[in-house]
C-alpha cells in the first residue's frame, strides 16, 4: 500500500514556536577534512517540527514521552478536512459527523497550505482547537489528535486546550504536513524518540492506504 511520509523535515529553516530554541545542525567530523567518519551535532527544542506532546508538557506529574502507549500512536486514523478559516470549536466538531468508535484524528486545516508554500516564518493566526473543541474530542472517546500545525491549541491561549487534551491522557501530534493528503481512514504510525521524561518528542509520522478509506 501507498506510504504517505506526512513529517516535516527538520532543517535550520524551519520554523520554531516563538522563544523555542533555534535549530542548530553543526558537521562536527567529516570525511573530507581527513575525519574518520561524517558527525553532525544537533541542537533543537523537544517540540521542534513534526512531534508528539506528552502530558508533563502542561499536567503537573504527568507521563513523559518515553511512557506514551505505542499502542495510540499506531492505529487507524480519520483525515478530516477543514477548509474554512476559524478555530475548531465543539459546535464545529459536532457537524464533522465524525463516526463513533473513531479514536485518532487528523485535522487538515489551511495551515497545511502554509506549510506547502514553506513559509519559513512562525504565523500566530493559525488553525487550532478550543477548550470547548478539546472536550467534545474527550468526550467521544478520541485517544489522539493531529494538527497541522505546531499546537493544538490556540497561540493567544494554548493552555487550556492542552489541559483538556493532556489531562485526559490524549496524545497531541502536532505539525503534521497533510497539504497532500486527502480525507478518510488510513494507517497511522508516529514513534516519538523515547526520551526519558521529557515533556516531548519530534517524531516521524506516516500514513498507510488503507483498501477503503470511506
Amino acid at each position: 500500500m501507498p506510504i504517505h511520509d506526512i513529517t516535516l523535515p527538520i532543517s535550520e529553516s524551519l520554523m520554531v514556536w516563538l522563544g523555542d530554541p533555534a535549530i542548530r545542525i553543526e558537521q562536527v567530523a567529516h570525511l573530507d577534512r581527513g575525519d574518520l567518519a561524517n558527525l553532525t551535532r544537533l541542537e533543537m527544542g523537544a517540540h521542534t517540527g513534526t512531534h508528539v506532546d506528552a502530558p508533563i508538557h502542561f499536567v503537573p506529574g504527568g507521563i513523559g514521552v518515553d511512557q506514551l502507549d505505542l499502542e495510540v500512536l499506531v492505529g487507524p486514523a480519520l483525515v478530516v478536512h477543514v477548509l474554512e478559516p476559524g478555530h475548531l470549536t465543539a459546535a464545529i466538531l459536532e457537524e464533522m459527523d465524525i463516526p463513533d468508535g473513531v479514536e485518532r484524528v487528523l485535522f487538515r486545516t489551511s495551515n497545511s497550505d502554509r506549510l506547502a508554500r514553506g513559509e519559513p516564518s512562525f504565523e500566530r493566526d493559525f488553525v487550532a482547537i478550543t477548550q470547548d473543541g478539546a472536550r467534545w474530542l474527550v468526550d467521544r472517546g478520541i485517544r489522539l489528535v493531529g494538527i497541522d500545525y505546531l499546537s493544538v491549541g490556540p497561540f493567544d491561549d494554548p493552555a487550556p486546550t492542552h489541559h483538556e487534551l493532556l489531562g485526559a491522557g490524549v496524545i497531541a501530534v502536532e505539525g503534521l504536513d497533510l497539504s497532500q493528503i486527502a480525507p478518510g481512514f488510513y494507517q497511522f504510525v508516529c514513534l516519538p524518540l523515547p526520551i526519558v521524561g521529557s515533556d516531548g518528542s519530534p517524531a516521524r509520522a506516516i500514513l498507510i492506504d488503507v483498501d477503503d478509506r470511506t
